[in-house]
């Protein structure tokens, strides 16, 4: 079972991408505001669900998230700057367009670059701990890749 929080008492933000692993194409990025008691039986590790499960879920996360935002870095700057600081550039752009700030980012993985004065944590596989985490790729922000 997820966990609804990291900290009950502030507005949190839960970020992962998708698309790092590719070959060639964009990465994207998602950062998604749940309410605290938000709960869907579905909602889990993206790698966990089926793309039906996923299309369920998207309109669900998308009608009742505080606030969720999807950003993207096209392979053109990916090759400029590399794929991991594009992934955290794709999260610092999702970020840019919450409402409300969040005062903390669940980001999963173990690297990320601080964004502004936001406290952030690394939650290794948070996306299987996390529910805003699960929430930011559960509902299927995927890039096309063009070979593995």
């Amino acid at each position: 079972m997820l966990k609804p929080f990291y900290l009950e008492d502030i507005i949190e933000a839960g970020c992962d991408e998708a698309g790092r692993g590719c070959f060639a194409g964009p990465v994207f990025a998602a950062a998604v505001i749940l309410d605290k008691k938000f709960f869907h039986p579905l909602l889990n590790d993206s790698k966990q669900l089926t793309e039906k499960q996923r299309n369920e879920l998207r309109p669900v996360i998308e009608k009742e998230a505080i606030s969720f935002a999807v950003a993207s870095i096209d392979n053109t700057e990916i090759d400029q700057i590399n794929i991991l600081k594009a992934s955290f550039k794709a999260m610092h752009l999702a970020i840019d367009q919450l409402c409300p700030r969040p005062k903390l980012l669940l980001i999963d993985g173990n690297r990320f670059i601080a964004y502004k004065k936001i406290l952030h944590r690394c939650i290794i596989k948070g996306d299987a701990l996390y529910a805003s985490i699960a929430a930011a790729t559960a509902p299927g922000i995927f890039s096309v890749c063009l070979a593995e």
